[in-house]
């Protein structure tokens, strides 16, 4: 039992009135004690009529698993003794580090009906996230003193990667209603592999008219091509503590994981085979390339166990090792951050040496906080050193990107939403322009 404001302010008011009445009337001090007591007593029951805690059931049902960047509910369902009139009451759950403090939830316990509260549970990044315990705290009839009862759950949910959006918005893809920034593609009417004779119809190239077979069946046919197939695809993650820096939200290295799950799926689909590697001081994961959209849940697996590092990169160790394992040429997909162009100098060295057997992708998340402090107009002089220094900064991303591209290695820079539909896209692109 504890007193709440009103009251202390019920007692705190009797206190100063018994005194003066103690002083100005002396006569009358046991009736200033009277009213001292009354306050008192009116606190006592008030704490004797409340609901006591041993009669409050509390029962939490946690989802079983929960996935970055989208919150999930925990049901928590309040009981009450039968007859026990309308409380109301004040429900806080303390849950782990890696997951995002829940606001307090107000609710009305009713005897006669369900008590049942959805408690958002929204996952800051990968890991195993607990529900450590739930509060509960409610007021007496009169609202003097409130109790409260705390119920232990010790809940632990893994939270991975997520999955959910990927396949979502992969058979989305599928449909050919497309995504957001994404756009559809068959994978035919281009590339260098026959795929089928078609009718010849108004608007197609008669270059690709085969004149043998139209001949045979006297009707005009076309050939049709479709891209190369069952090309090798390696996503090698950075997990250095630069990728551990939050943007918008959410980890770096946690979007990058979603985006590289995203064109995994629809590379499978595709008939590619995907691999999966990932480093930073040392090298951590190794998933050989695996084909067919049955092995994604390998690479999920996969992509679960990357760590967030608080070390810095070894680029060298890290693409070397990658490279002596491919016995083909490749699309390395790497997915990374830098500072500035004297930190990123050992980067584009090894870069450039992976590009001249394979093909590089070079993927970047763009920080719009960066871009907003660069453009905003100043209002001080603090304010002319942040656009200075970040201006410094996107100048120098802009000299690693052209140094990149000069040594062979393809740049992609998007907005960490964006990611997932920016790296497709330029995926098919290669796929089109068959540069692997």
């Amino acid at each position: 039992m504890y007193p709440t404001r009103r009251g202390l302010l019920l007692i705190g008011a009797n206190v100063p009135a018994a005194l003066a009445m103690g002083i100005l009337w002396p006569s009358a001090w046991p009736l200033s004690l009277a009213l001292l007591a009354a306050s008192l007593l009116a606190v006592g029951i008030d704490a004797l009529w409340a609901l006591r805690p041993t009669d409050v059931g509390i029962n939490v049902i946690c989802p079983p698993v929960i996935y970055v960047g989208r919150p999930e509910t925990a049901q928590i369902t309040v009981t009450v003794p039968a007859g026990t009139p309308r409380v109301a009451a004040e429900l806080l759950v303390d849950v782990g580090r890696l997951l995002a403090p829940p606001t307090a939830v107000r609710l009305m316990l009713i005897a006669d009906a369900p008590n049942d509260i959805g408690v958002a549970l929204a996952p800051l990044r990968r890991g195993m996230a607990e529900i450590l315990c739930v509060w509960l705290r409610w007021a007496g009839p009169w609202g003097l003193t409130y109790r409260q009862r705390m119920q232990p759950v010790a809940a632990q949910m893994p939270v991975l990667p997520d999955i959910r959006s990927v396949r979502d918005a992969a058979l989305r893809f599928a449909a050919r209603e497309g995504m957001p920034g994404a756009r559809p593609d068959s994978g035919s009417g281009e590339g260098s592999s026959f795929h089928a004779l078609r009718d010849y119809v108004l608007g197609r190239d008669p270059r690709a008219i085969d004149w043998k077979h139209s001949a045979r069946h006297r009707s005009l046919l076309v050939k049709e091509f479709q891209a190369e197939r069952d090309h090798q695809i390696v996503l090698a993650f950075d997990t250095g503590h630069l990728m551990s820096e939050p943007l918008d939200g959410m980890a770096r290295l946690d979007r990058a994981v979603n985006a590289g799950l995203l064109l995994a799926y629809m590379s499978l689909r595709g008939g590619d085979r995907v691999g999966l590697f990932g480093f930073d001081s040392q090298v951590r994961t190794t998933l050989e390339p695996v084909t067919g959209t049955a092995a994604f849940g390998r690479l999920q697996r996969a992509a679960a166990t990357l760590e967030y590092g608080t070390e810095e990169t070894n680029f060298t160790l890290g693409l070397t090792s990658l490279t002596a394992r491919l016995n083909r040429r490749s699309l390395i997909v790497v997915v990374t951050e830098f500072v500035d162009t004297v930190t990123a100098e050992m980067m584009i060295d090894n870069l450039g040496r992976a590009a001249r057997r394979h093909l590089v992708l070079f993927v970047t998340l763009r920080d719009s906080d960066v871009e907003t402090l660069a453009e905003a107009e100043p209002r001080s002089a603090e304010d002319v050193a942040r656009a200075t220094i970040a201006h410094d900064f996107l100048r120098d991303r802009q000299v690693v990107f052209e140094r990149l591209r000069r040594l062979g290695v393809l740049c992609l820079e998007a907005p960490g939403q964006l990611i997932g539909p920016e790296l497709l896209n330029r995926y098919l692109d290669i796929k089109r322009r068959e540069l692997i």
